[in-house]
């Protein structure tokens, strides 16, 4: 999919064709064919490598800087439903003349670039504008940790009252979530200080033109960047104890499990062992009384009770 996007000087969004682009408009590219590729590529005069960069769902946060473009490729936080979270690679190419964004899928990102939104934005505005999705990208890996910290109480919540394999597997599925939301966010970190390093390249200036506002902008991106960071380890830290925790809780019960299933089997060994003692072909005690029996079960059970006594004086029951 291939939409193209140009801010008005009134306000409004104005969305053009390949046919009516016009420089200062965004090009957001979903999930795009070679063609479409192809054809931004010609339009625009941008490596076709860096419209490519993005197709890649394991690429790793990066920029790079080719004749009179710059590409930033950021990992943007994606939730998958349920308690499934993922990291998607999203490019971003800065040329002298338009504004370029790639990715494999729709992200709630650049969802958030829209027509009610139109006013908060200018496509024209090329470095403003990066930094602005750079920073709704952030803001977006700290809504869904927060997400991810109140479904973690949730199913701690829930185990403390009964320990189902469903619970451990959601708890396994939000550490798995976290684990690509530390990776992204650490490697988006090494982008953003290296965007601050870029910003003061003469070379980059016709490019990437600094304003005072945009500065200040980026800072705030830095800010929102190592909260997230901060806040995934942190997050990681408890889901990862609480992992322990349960996992000792369950090992622990499996025990006493074992230990009442071990003093049940020797309560009941008792009467087998007394039974057999007088069913041996041999003299025994009461073997000519009518009454043998009744004295048989008793002793067997004066003998289980006793084993049972103390079984439960060593904690085994």
């Amino acid at each position: 999919m291939l939409k193209i996007y140009k801010s008005m000087e009134s306000g409004p969004l104005q969305e053009l064709t390949l046919k009516t682009l016009e420089k200062g408009a965004w090009i957001n590219i979903v999930d795009p064919t070679p063609y479409e590729l192809k054809v931004v590529s010609n339009l625009t005069e941008v490596d076709p490598d860096f419209l490519r960069s993005a197709l890649d769902d394991e690429e790793r946060s990066h920029t790079d800087i080719e004749d009179d473009s710059v590409m930033v490729l950021t990992n943007v936080a994606v939730y998958r439903g349920g308690d499934s979270y993922d990291a998607l690679p999203l490019a971003i190419i800065v040329s002298e003349d338009y504004i370029i964004t790639v990715c494999l899928e729709e992200t709630p990102v650049m969802s958030e670039f829209n027509e009610r939104t139109a006013k908060l934005f200018r496509t024209y505005k090329k470095t403003r504008f990066l930094f602005q999705i750079l920073y709704k990208s952030a803001t977006f890996y700290l809504r869904y940790l927060r997400q991810i910290s109140k479904l973690s109480d949730d199913i701690e919540n829930q185990l403390r009252h009964d320990m189902k394999n469903s619970e451990i597997m959601r708890l396994l599925e939000l550490q798995k979530g976290l684990t690509y939301f530390n990776a992204a966010i650490r490697s988006n970190g090494a982008v953003l200080d290296k965007l601050l390093r870029m910003r003061k390249s003469p070379a980059l200036t016709p490019i990437l033109k600094a304003y005072e506002e945009d500065e200040d902008l980026l800072e705030d991106v830095i800010i929102e960047n190592k909260q997230a960071k901060e806040m995934v380890d942190m997050y990681s830290k408890i889901l990862a104890r609480m992992a322990d925790t349960f996992a000792s809780v369950i090992a622990n019960n499996q025990n006493r499990v074992m230990k009442f299933l071990a003093a049940v089997t020797i309560i009941l060994a008792i009467p087998t062992m007394v039974s057999g003692f007088f069913g041996m072909n041999v003299p025994v005690p009461f073997e000519d009384k009518a009454e043998g029996f009744l004295y048989a079960s008793l002793i067997a059970l004066s003998i289980s009770t006793a084993g049972a006594i103390a079984l439960w004086k060593k904690d085994m029951f």
